[in-house]
């Protein structure tokens, strides 16, 4: 397996620790899974440094490995992210908490102290135990929901999503969705680009929220072996928002602007610049998440010199208005819009 290359467009200021608090029987592709998302970001550049943590030094996870040598609970700052894994159901459906006071205490602290908190499947408990889903809108693996709910009645649990942030708290399904979810984390943190360079070196779908399953504009449109195609298509990646004519395009594939036409169309059955309004909306998506950005913001950010343009394009592939995903967002925390891999830009 050949190295990673880095993306130009991560930050390396921004550091982050991940702290995974590991509880007894733990599930280990709550675990897992996340952090996989995490180091493979790592080893593509990010500056995040993962740190297992428990309350004892060994845990012994719900399949039966012994996970030892884990380290104490440390302080938690500003930046960092806890990320809490689920334990096995049978370990949970009795009346014993899955905290101790400790540690309970600590994840307060933690989140008090501005801290992102993250949970995994029945890790949601924990987060209802240290008292951080009381008004907030959270979620659990589908078997669960109705036993969050009645524990934590002042907590607004939602089905049927992968997973949801409220106020630097995410809550996700569980099992394969906390892939899902750090995922997202690290889109946060840098970017659509990096989230999806990610994603395709793990070989997994990038699913953006819990009721459309659509796969990052990233990553489409992939499937061809055309080296030129492909180095301007990565080109193309890093300057989303940027003007670009055919002829500058041309000059990165090495090829005349005719036959780079041409190969690009039938690589990836859209124009050049059809691929770049994909990616462009992809950026929209995100900024979207924003509530201080206002449409005519966004539009610009993303390299649109004409709102009504932008808004025109946005209807014809998602059939709806950037106003009323929007507005979708804030009702049920849908973070994007899925993407219409039969529609076509012009």
């Amino acid at each position: 397996m050949t190295d990673l290359t880095f993306p130009q467009s991560i930050d390396r200021t921004r550091k982050h620790r991940v702290i995974f608090l590991i509880l007894e029987r733990v599930e280990l592709l709550d675990l897992a899974g996340p952090a996989q998302v995490f180091d493979t970001a790592v080893t593509m550049g990010v500056p995040y440094s993962l740190h297992f943590c428990a309350a004892n030094p060994e845990i012994q996870s719900a399949q039966g490995l012994l996970l030892a040598k884990l380290e104490p609970l440390p302080p938690v700052k500003a930046g960092d992210l806890v990320m809490v894994a689920g334990v096995k159901s049978a370990y949970y459906c009795s009346d014993r908490p899955l905290l101790n006071l400790d540690v309970c205490r600590w994840l307060a602290n933690a989140y008090a102290a501005g801290a992102e908190i993250a949970s995994i499947c029945s890790g949601a408990i924990a987060l209802g135990e240290a008292g951080l889903l009381n008004g907030r809108r959270c979620t659990t693996h589908w078997s669960l929901v109705e036993v969050l709910q009645q524990s934590f009645p002042a907590a607004h649990v939602l089905d049927m999503v992968l997973y949801v942030s409220d106020r630097n708290i995410t809550t996700s399904a569980g099992i394969a969705s906390g892939i899902d979810m750090a995922l997202s984390l690290v889109e946060q943190h840098h970017g659509s680009k990096l989230a999806a360079e990610v994603a395709r070196w793990m070989v997994i779908y990038l699913r953006r929220d819990g009721s459309q399953h659509q796969q990052s504009a990233y990553l489409e449109y992939r499937g061809h072996l055309h080296s030129a195609v492909h180095r301007v298509q990565d080109w193309l990646a890093e300057h989303a928002v940027e003007s670009a004519s055919l002829a500058e395009l041309a000059v990165v594939a090495k090829m005349s602007v005719r036959s780079f036409s041409r190969a690009f169309k039938e690589a990836t059955g859209l124009t050049p610049v059809q691929y770049q309004q994909r990616l462009r909306l992809e950026v929209a998506a995100t900024l979207l998440n924003n509530a201080d950005l206002s449409i005519e913001t966004v539009a610009a950010r993303c390299g649109f010199e004409d709102t009504r343009h932008f808004r025109r394009l946005w209807q014809r592939h998602f059939g709806t208005t950037p106003s009323m995903v929007r507005k979708q967002q804030n009702q049920h925390s849908i973070s994007k819009p899925a993407l219409d891999t039969n529609s076509s830009l012009n």
